[in-house]
């Protein structure tokens, strides 16, 4: 099937009412979300300093690069299911294409969940600045699984009655999201004014009380290359890359977009630009205002997971701190709504091409959206919601690195060699460097880590079980491998 038919098709299935401005605040309050204010703690702890602004600046350069990945894939192939309909493009469709697209939306069903849950927990979290109670324990679980060859699978599960919260926002974030598209579309402007409002206050706030002094007081031998510095930067990265990520998601909304070639490159452009310069502003402002020596010291305590709201109490009093923490609740549902929103086109547009469980296909009889795809992500984030933040995060990356980013900027490369007549609205600049540096910078942030085989053994499993399913659905409805396919 062609990019050009795939449009016909899903025009007559699904809404186009996504103009530019709800694409860009779409991909923007999924961006900011609740990372970057529960994850300052740990960038500058990794890098050991105020150079974490380093992270932040080398983690914008890498986006960027896939981003103009995503923005020629996006605008050629504008349909639902973002990746998912690129590596099945790109790898063959009747052939290796099949098993990609596959396993791409196999892992999704375990990191489109994980990301939303991540929203949600870090959402649970600023909520017990103003309930403490929220983070007591109340049961406690380590599962320690040995993988052959690879070693032991570690991940902790940790109910508190903040999980609940957490479940209640991605239980809110569903309902929201089960009616028509242009709706969304209104709702999530509105949402991107309050994250906006939050943003600008906490930079404002920052600026206003700004001590250079303190803010760049770089510690010695801060930028020695030393093996210290590029381990505490592939970690830095590591954090850095999680906020940055979902620039892409108005690649997963293709199907729903107007003017798809030109509105899916700009919204993902123009957000990246616009997240890095508030990351970095925000970031110095911070340290501007508390001592980096006790922002790192926070990263392994409670206080790292409402640092912000300390932040804000610190400046103007308990009433700032408060007010600052339900602004950014505000923009950590956001993100949940927008993540939500995005993944859930992925799976129908797999079962609507027949390579996913036919359920999933469903559209709703009169709204139009996939109710089915989004009623199951929302339920399994649900449950991911009792896991550790922190372990959420990295397995998250990584699996989505191994599986789908690594794939997907090499496959650029692939696709203008197998199909240079395939029309495309946008053609990545500086064709091929970006892509190149893309993919270096995903596998140094793979590999330039203390202990980085403990999620790469997430992903390993992840692949495994992923390509026996697929061989045993081919072999069982005869198809490839198993059925010789024409190209």
């Amino acid at each position: 099937m062609t990019a050009s038919s795939d449009r016909v098709q899903e025009q007559s299935h699904l809404i186009r009412g996504v103009g530019l401005l709800g694409a860009t605040s779409l991909n923007m309050i999924d961006m900011i979300g609740v990372g970057p204010f529960i994850t300052i703690p740990l960038i500058v702890s990794a890098m050991g300093g105020p150079q974490a602004m380093v992270g932040w600046i080398v983690g914008a350069v890498l986006v960027m690069c896939d981003g103009l990945v995503w923005a020629e894939l996006g605008a050629a192939m504008p349909g639902s299911g973002g990746s998912y309909r690129y590596l099945k493009q790109i790898y063959n469709p009747a052939g290796f294409g099949k098993f990609m697209a596959f396993l791409f939306i196999w892992q999704l069903t375990f990191s489109a969940p994980l990301s939303i849950a991540s929203g949600c927990i870090g959402l649970s979290q600023y909520a017990s600045y103003l309930l403490p109670s929220l983070s007591t324990s109340i049961f406690r679980y380590d599962i320690h699984t040995m993988l052959p060859f690879a070693g032991t699978l570690d991940a902790s599960i940790d109910i508190t009655s903040g999980v609940f919260v957490a479940m209640g926002v991605c239980l809110i974030a569903i309902v929201l999201l089960y009616r028509k598209i242009t709706l969304i579309s209104r709702i999530s402007e509105y949402l991107w004014i309050g994250v906006m409002i939050t943003i600008g206050w906490i930079i404002i706030s920052g600026v206003t009380h700004f001590n250079s002094a303190r803010a760049f007081s770089f510690p010695g031998g801060a930028f020695d290359l030393s093996t210290n510095f590029f381990n505490g930067l592939g970690a830095g990265m590591l954090v850095a890359v999680y906020d940055y990520w979902g620039y892409y998601n108005v690649c997963f909304l293709g199907g729903e977009m107007r003017d798809p070639g030109k509105t899916i490159p700009r919204a993902i452009i123009i957000s990246i630009l616009l997240v890095a310069v508030i990351y970095l502003v925000m970031n110095v402002s911070i340290l501007g205002v508390i001592p980096w020596q006790e922002l790192s010291a926070t990263a392994s305590s409670d206080a790292r997971r409402y640092v912000i709201s300390i932040f804000m109490e610190r400046l103007y009093g308990s009433w700032a701190g408060n007010l600052a923490t339900m602004l950014i609740m505000w923009t950590a549902f956001a993100s949940v709504f927008s993540l939500l929103l995005g993944y859930s086109r992925v799976p129908y547009a797999a079962a609507a091409e027949g390579d996913y469980f036919k359920k999933f296909a469903k559209l709703h009889p009169v709204h139009r959206f996939p109710y089915v795809s989004l009623l199951v992500l929302g339920g399994v984030a649900m449950v991911f919601c009792s896991f550790r933040l922190a372990d959420v995060i990295a397995a998250l990356v990584v699996i989505r690195i191994m599986v789908q980013f690594l794939a997907q900027t090499i496959g650029v490369i692939v696709l203008r060699i197998r199909q240079p007549q395939m029309e495309r609205p946008f053609k990545m600049w500086l064709y091929p460097i970006p892509a190149f540096v893309a993919a270096a910078g995903f596998m140094y942030v793979l590999l330039m880590r203390k202990n980085f085989l403990n999620e790469i053994r997430y992903a390993i499993a992840i692949i495994v079980v992923g390509t026996i399913l697929f061989l045993f659905r081919s072999w069982k409805i005869g198809e490839w491998p198993f059925r010789k396919s024409a190209i």
